[in-house]
């Protein structure tokens, strides 16, 4: 029994040597001595984030000084520079195993310096009777160059400690100042800049005979301010050596800012030119299409506020493919739900823009004349011959063929004459001659052409084709020219003794003709006339006796009342 008691306190004692007691700043493990470092360091308690150093390379005498002073250094150096992931190391005594690495050595994270990656190494050694971990003495020798290089400069170091040690969200509290002082900079800088800018623009812009690069200038004043400011800024946040958090936090805002200030820019050219185009589309007398102009610059705004807003979100971290595809799909629902609602809204903008019509046109379409009462977005109306209203979808209306009949120059006169067989050939000539002297002559009948033509036999009659352009727009100042010409027309068939022909079976006599027998001679004697002076006009006038004849006529003719304006007749 005794035996066997000695062997077991043996036992328990060689155990007990074996065993390692517990570490008190929780560096058993290289995750817990990296939380525990970057703990102290965020308190300020360097003394103790010292221990978490592996201070060996230092000499004894210098460690309880200079200790400290690393540990904020490397501080510093992580904020600015660094990379570090404390949940990808080991949780356990021994790590992890890392290919190219003793299995002493734990790599924390890296700092990107100019000369290349620089790791962070832990390293698992004894301190008295336990094995801990801590910053290997390689990373800790490496630590004033790397300071030197991520520091605060002389300005952290000139600074009073409390300012440098003291910590809101990770940010010190003299980067807090600065960053206010840094604002407040930023936009004197805009404000003062932008002035001197814009003072020596606007020289150069007086220079110019158009006031479009004025309106110009005047719309880039908002936007340049803003891009100046974020200028400033930026430079500023350089001097304030800021953490990596908060480098990327405001480098997303510079970034949201300066999609802001472009996005700013278009909108305001935008604005520009649609005041440009309205004044283009005024001075072209084609005020219908004014309305579009706002129209077309609220949509283009719109499509940039997307644009921007998707840019924005891209840099914010927003999966922006997801949102897109997912307006893809809304955007194709609505479409094939609205599709006729489209139609109709680009009918309309095509009828504003191409105007083939205007309010207050007379017009037809689609096999109806009418007057159009309204151009919309969605409809077009028109009012009928019996005065009722009629409404048109804008797609199907801009798909018809339109004729205009208010955007005529001149109205055609094209009747057919037909005269009776009985009519000899010089009473025919005397007719032709007679009628195309008329027809020069005639002030309200454009010369070119102005012509009239025995054109053919017909079954009852010898048919004579006028065609000639009356000079009016209106159809019932049209109507009125008509009528005095058809008159002077129906003069001369009787004055060269001959007669309208017209169906009708006739059972002619000798001496019942139905003609002016003196008449005929004498128009018959008048054309002997002229082909003996050689002034048989057929079958053309020379150009010098178009030009005599032009507007000899008296219209209105004599023994009208007298015209609105107060000219007699014929003035």
């Amino acid at each position: 029994m005794l035996a066997a008691a000695l062997v077991l306190v043996a036992l328990l004692a060689s155990a007990a040597r074996g065993a390692e007691p517990g570490d008190a700043l929780g560096r058993e493990t290289p995750r817990g001595a990296l939380t525990g470092y970057l703990d102290a360091v965020r308190k300020g308690d360097y003394e103790r984030a010292a221990r978490y150093l592996d201070l060996r390379r230092i000499p004894a005498a210098q460690r309880e000084a200079r200790g400290p002073e690393l540990a904020r250094e490397l501080g510093v150096v992580l904020d600015q520079a660094g990379t570090v992931d404390v949940a990808a190391l080991g949780a356990a005594p021994e790590g992890t195993t890392e290919e190219g690495l003793a299995d002493s050595l734990e790599r924390a994270g890296t700092v990107e310096a100019r000369a290349g990656p620089v790791d962070v190494l832990l390293q698992r050694g004894r301190e008295g009777d336990a094995l801990v971990w801590r910053v290997a003495p390689a990373t800790v020798a490496r630590v004033p160059a790397l300071y030197q290089e991520f520091g605060y400069g002389p300005l952290g170091d000139l600074l009073p400690r409390a300012l440098v040690d003291t910590r809101v969200l990770d940010i010190a509290l003299w980067q807090w100042l600065g960053l206010l002082l840094v604002v407040v900079l930023a936009w004197a800088v805009s404000w003062l800049a932008t002035a001197v800018a814009l003072h020596a623009l606007r020289r150069l812009v007086r220079r110019s005979r158009t006031t479009v690069d004025d309106a110009l200038l005047d719309a880039c004043v908002g936007p340049l301010r803003l891009g100046l400011g974020l200028g400033a800024f930026w430079l500023g946040v350089l001097a304030l050596a800021l953490p990596v958090h908060a480098k990327t936090f405001f480098g997303g805002l510079e970034k949201v800012g300066a999609l802001v200030a472009v996005g700013w820019v278009v909108l305001r050219l935008i604005e520009v030119l649609g005041r440009i185009a309205t004044d283009q589309l005024l001075a072209r007398g084609r005020a219908a299409a004014v309305p579009m102009v706002p129209l077309g610059a609220r949509a283009v705004k719109g499509v940039v506020l997307v644009f921007v807003g998707l840019a924005i979100l891209q840099n914010l971290g927003v999966n922006v493919t997801g949102v897109l595809a997912g307006l893809g799909i809304g955007g194709l629902a609505v479409a094939l739900a609205a599709q006729k609602t489209v139609e109709n809204l680009f009918g309309g903008m095509t009828l504003m823009l191409d105007q083939p019509v205007r309010v207050g046109d007379f017009c037809r379409f689609g096999g109806r004349i009418e007057t159009v009462e309204e151009v919309g977005l969605r409809s077009t109306r028109v009012r009928t011959l019996d005065r009722t209203i009629v409404t048109v979808p804008n797609g199907e209306f801009a798909g018809l063929q339109l004729e205009n009949f208010s955007r005529r120059d001149r109205i055609w006169l094209h009747p057919t004459l037909g005269l009776r067989y009985e009519t000899t050939p010089d009473q025919l000539r005397h007719v032709l001659v007679e009628i195309r002297k008329m027809l020069y002559a005639h002030p309200k009948v454009h010369p070119d052409p102005a012509r009239i033509r025995f054109v053919g036999f017909g079954a009852y009659s010898l048919d004579l084709e006028i065609f000639a352009y009356v000079r009016a727009t209106d159809y019932g100042e049209f109507l009125a020219v008509q009528e005095d010409v058809y008159l002077r027309i129906m003069d001369i068939v009787a004055a060269s003794g001959t007669g309208f022909a017209f169906p009708s079976q006739t059972t002619y006599f000798a001496r019942d003709t139905g003609l002016d027998p003196a008449r005929q001679r004498a128009a018959e004697a008048e054309v002997r006339a002229w082909r003996e002076r050689r002034e048989l006009y057929l079958p053309e006038f020379p150009p010098g006796r178009v030009a005599a004849l032009h507007a000899t006529l008296d219209y209105p003719p004599a023994g009208a009342p007298p015209r609105s304006d107060g000219a007699a007749p014929g003035g």
